[in-house]
């Protein structure tokens, strides 16, 4: 049972329903997490603007998804670990990659390891990282672009992650058979 409604272009404010088309279009349905978002047309905006921004920035199709999982992830995002895993599917990104985030252990590539670890001290220390930390990341070949995209992609994913928490948004038909969660993490 959600504790927020799920809209439908129907039942959605006025200021979020061409917001609403625009992701029928985009996705062929209307991702539950949207029809969540809905209730706000401010935040369902501000979402797909950061989506759109985030998938520019300076990262690869991996990369996006080494950020979005490891934030999913640590988030403990029931809705987004499976939605991200069809959307890696979709981008062909590497499955081993997508395990290795879902069951959080170290990714084989050392540069993407070095992203995955960045973007956790990013996370569980709120923005508080030391420069031995900095150092370290850049040493795997990023820059300060990729420290402020990986903030860029963190507020895209709070604002998913947290509204899933609160909305406990069903996981969309396409995206059950990826279903997870925290407690059936193999590591």
């Amino acid at each position: 049972m959600t504790s927020l409604k799920v809209h439908n272009i129907e039942t959605a404010p006025e200021g979020s329903k061409a917001l609403l088309e625009n992701s029928q279009k985009s996705f062929g349905m209307i991702p539950g997490l949207h029809g969540v978002l809905a209730g706000s047309p401010q935040i369902l905006k501000a979402y797909q603007t950061l989506h759109e921004l985030f998938t520019q920035s300076s990262f690869n199709e991996e990369e996006l998804t080494v950020v979005w999982q490891t934030i999913n992830v640590e988030h403990a995002c029931h809705y987004c670990v499976p939605a991200h895993t069809g959307i890696a599917k979709m981008m062909k990104v590497d499955d081993n990659i997508t395990e290795a985030l879902r069951n959080e252990t170290p990714l084989a590539d050392a540069k993407l390891e070095a992203l995955r670890t960045f973007t956790l001290t990013i996370v569980r220390n709120r923005g508080n990282v030391s420069q031995e930390d900095l150092k370290a990341f850049y040493a795997a070949g990023y820059g300060e672009a990729q420290v402020l995209d990986i903030i860029l992609g963190l507020s895209q994913k709070t604002i998913s992650n947290y509204t899933n928490h609160i909305a406990n948004t069903p996981v969309d038909e396409p995206f059950k058979k990826f279903e997870w969660s925290k407690e059936n993490v193999v590591s």
